[in-house]
């Protein structure tokens, strides 16, 4: 659902059908032969279409947040389809900005409950050796998501008057998946445990492991609940010293995330590629041809996460992705070597910052502080790919080809802090990461260490 909406609003915002009713003035413009390509699609109305959704999701990460904790992640994930359907209808019916703007911001909230939801799940039910690539299974999904996206853009494009209807009414596929699966999944030991639903938490610890020998783990699962329940208010804790190391890791990796500039591709790639030369037609198979590039480099992720490690994976990217944003002016004699750069830049990002971004904040904080700290790391993501979505249109238009020179410098400062600051997390129990990784960190350490000192 979440992959959806990304791919499918660029897609629907080439449509000349979406275009001519909603926001003329960009259609005009878009039908000047001699219009500057840069600056076709600037338009703040235009880019509130896809930035509100990000917006709404950054404020409701931190109520998902709390209802996390006290219902459980399986009823947060139930509520985040309620919203998403409710905002599937209000768009596919939109009969002014004003509906579709609504329609979005309650999409906006559902993905602010289930990106908080989903992730913490994944890592609380995973074992160990597998954690990583069961939890990028979620950005897997994500991709597959932009990719079924990009393949109802282009097979809709054609039908007139209400093809952009039925792109952003069949959201509502995703978002019946989910909320049928919420319905049948079973809550986390963590959860149940921490609600002090004790039997039902061990019932359910051995029927996901597949064993009556959890006794290990379940005493984890029970000293990190009792740790967390002495912790009153979760997100003044996160203040301290010691939450520092991880609130820091789990914010600039959503600010790294989106300034790579990969949601700028992905929200726009339809209209990016009509800039760089190409018709309607083309562009939206272009953005399918990344689309598939983008899915099947995630699944590169997957088998390699836990093998590699996440800082092996992470560096690579930043390597790759430096060199395809170097890219020449957007002309169109290069327009197909574009298309190959962008293919690049995606498969990079699908493997490493895409999928890593949600990882690794959800297996880095202890209990006490994880659905407060997680709604941090949300709530950071939809702030900046609200920032992108809003202003990537206005900065293409001023900044020209020097917007990738940008994000080129943003992947510079990505690969020191990876390289300085961010330790591995690969094999790491998720209860153990305080002693097994903070407090053996060159940087971090000092930080357990002030802490550690103050209860003395």
């Amino acid at each position: 659902m979440f992959g959806y909406d990304i791919g499918i609003s660029g897609g629907v915002t080439s449509m000349d059908d979406f275009l001519e009713e909603f926001f003329p003035g960009v259609y005009a413009r878009k039908h000047k032969a001699k219009e500057d390509n840069y600056c076709k699609y600037d338009n703040q109305g235009l880019q509130l279409f896809t930035s509100s959704l990000y917006l709404a999701a950054l404020v409701s990460s931190f109520v998902a947040s709390k209802l996390c904790t006290k219902h459980g992640r399986r009823l947060t994930m139930q509520a985040a389809s309620v919203f998403f359907l409710a905002g599937v209808v209000l768009n596919a019916a939109a009969r002014n900005i004003a509906m579709l703007i609504i329609g979005r911001i309650l999409l906006g909230v559902g993905v602010g409950f289930a990106n908080q939801a989903v992730p913490l799940f994944l890592s609380e039910i995973a074992p160990v050796r597998i954690r990583g690539a069961l939890n990028i299974l979620f950005q897997l999904d994500v991709t597959i998501g932009i990719f079924v996206a990009n393949i109802v853009n282009y097979l809709v494009s054609n039908i007139h008057p209400w093809g952009w209807r039925l792109a952003l009414g069949l959201a509502g596929v995703p978002a019946t998946m989910l909320c049928l699966g919420s319905f049948v999944i079973a809550e986390t030991p963590t959860s149940l445990i921490e609600r002090e639903q004790l039997i039902e938490g061990l019932a359910m610890l051995k029927k996901i492991r597949g064993t009556g020998n959890v006794d290990a783990e379940h005493q984890e699962i029970l000293h990190a609940c009792e740790m967390a329940r002495q912790v009153k208010q979760p997100f003044r804790n996160l203040m301290k010293r010691s939450s520092r190391p991880q609130l820091v890791i789990a914010i600039a990796m959503q600010v790294f995330q989106q300034f790579t500039g990969i949601n700028a591709i992905m929200f726009y790639a339809p209209v990016l590629f009509q800039t760089i030369g190409f018709k309607n037609d083309a562009s939206l198979l272009s953005a399918v041809i990344t689309g598939i590039v983008n899915v099947l480099s995630t699944v590169v992720s997957v088998v390699l996460v836990d093998k590699v490690g996440r800082r092996f994976l992470l560096l690579e990217a930043c390597g790759q992705m430096l060199i395809t944003q170097a890219t020449n002016e957007l002309q169109h004699g290069v327009a197909i070597w574009v298309v190959v750069l962008v293919c690049l830049f995606v498969s990079s990002f699908a493997w490493s910052w895409g999928p890593l971004g949600w990882l690794i904040p959800s297996e880095t904080f202890p209990l006490a502080t994880r659905t407060a700290g997680y709604a941090f790391a949300v709530s950071s993501n939809m702030v900046f790919t609200f920032v992108i979505a809003q202003a990537f249109l206005s900065m293409m238009c001023h900044l020209r080809a020097g917007i990738f020179f940008f994000f080129a410098a943003w992947i510079v400062v990505m690969g020191l802090f990876v390289i300085f600051l961010l330790p591995e997390t690969k094999n790491v129990p998720i209860d153990e990461m305080t002693e097994k990784v903070w407090k053996k960190h060159w940087f971090w350490k000092r930080f357990m260490d002030e802490e550690e000192e103050e209860r003395r």
